[in-house]
């Protein structure tokens, strides 16, 4: 039987000889960059720093394309409406008539205003005659002053009556002319909301029309940018859906921002003859400058879903490192994320990089 001291000095021994087994694996690993370990040589590459450079900051957000000149065209009096001449997508000229309304009670005005006007007309003719007699005898010293003052006013009363059926026939006309419904510049129709039979109401749309004098488009910015926008600035616009890339200058900037979005509204004036009301657009304004990191396009690597460049540390050991990417600057690339100033890359002969290779000769200069 094994005494105690026995298994004490075997347990002291075995623990001795695991230490020195896991000493002797401890030596045998390799410390990274501390071990000669045989990696591929990689020839052929161009290995650049990455410098921050300044760039210009450019905001972008969408807006709407819009005729310059909108009118929307309602009615100045109440009836049923008896004829439209015209449909949305029609060009029109000014004075172009759009609509008629039913005109009866308005032509009845016109008729009674006329015979007013002519009566009243007679009767200042009549007064002009009997005053210029009176006149006369006046002169002639056959005539009281009192009596030549009667005539001179029954004269001044009857041409304020023939002024008061002049402009009631005058107001009675324009009255008649309000049931004809006219485009007020040449332009398109882009909407038409009444039909015959139906009853136009003072105030309520019956036609909009969109005037040639160009397009503008209008986008909301944040408030942030309220005051750095001034008009005269230059946008640069896309819309996709003509293929159209073209530059527009700011000439309207709306200072009231919106509570409930937080923006305020810019309008940029745009000229192309394919232009459309409702047209979807991007729009990039510049606010400045500011520092990034830029990579050459060809510098970036896709593999599959990751996007990467093989960065270079000072042993010359090449790596294959994931960035996030922004815009695209003259052909550069900025890097958001995963680089920094100083940073070394290959940014020619990519084909040849091969991550976990090392340059040949060490570390790249």
């Amino acid at each position: 039987m094994m005494r105690a001291a026995d298994r004490n000095w075997n347990a002291g021994v075995l623990t001795a000889l695991l230490l020195l087994g896991l000493q002797a694996g401890c030596g045998e690993k390799v410390a990274p960059g501390t071990a000669d370990v045989k990696r591929p040589a990689v020839t052929g590459v161009t290995v650049t720093a990455v410098e921050p450079s300044r760039v210009s900051d450019v905001y972008e957000t969408s807006g709407t394309v819009k005729a310059r000149v909108s009118s929307v065209i309602a009615s100045r009096v109440m009836g049923q409406v008896t004829a439209v001449h015209v449909r949305a997508g029609d060009r029109v000229t000014p004075g172009q008539l759009l609509a008629t309304l039913d005109d009866r009670d308005a032509a009845q005005k016109v008729r009674a205003a006329e015979q007013a006007h002519e009566a009243a007309k007679q009767g200042r003719a009549m007064a002009d005659l009997t005053w210029q007699r009176y006149r006369r005898l006046h002169d002639e010293k056959a005539l009281a002053r009192q009596e030549i003052d009667q005539i001179e006013t029954q004269k001044k009363v009857a041409d304020a009556q023939y002024e008061q059926a002049r402009a009631g026939l005058e107001e009675a006309r324009v009255w008649h002319g309000f049931t004809r419904i006219t485009a007020p510049a040449a332009g398109v129709v882009t909407e038409r909301r009444v039909d015959p039979g139906s009853m136009a109401v003072p105030g309520m749309p019956l036609f909009t029309v969109e005037s040639d004098g160009g397009f503008q488009l209008e986008a909301a910015l944040d408030e942030a940018l309220s005051g750095k926008i001034r008009v005269g600035t230059n946008a640069s616009v896309t819309i996709e859906t003509l293929g159209l890339d073209t530059t527009g200058t700011v000439i309207e900037v709306v200072p009231a921002v919106d509570p409930a979005t937080r923006t305020f509204v810019v309008k940029i004036a745009l000229a192309d003859r394919r232009l459309k009301s409702g047209l979807f657009a991007k729009v990039r304004l510049p606010r400045g400058e500011r520092e990034a990191i830029l990579v050459p396009r060809g510098a970036v690597v896709e593999r599959g879903q990751l996007t990467g460049v093989f960065a270079v540390d000072p042993r010359g050991i090449v790596t294959y490192r994931m960035v996030r990417t922004g815009k695209t600057h003259e052909g550069a690339i900025e890097v958001l994320s995963g680089l920094q100033a100083g940073d070394r890359i290959v940014t020619a002969g990519l084909e040849k990089a091969v991550d976990g290779g090392q340059i040949a000769g060490g570390a790249a200069p």
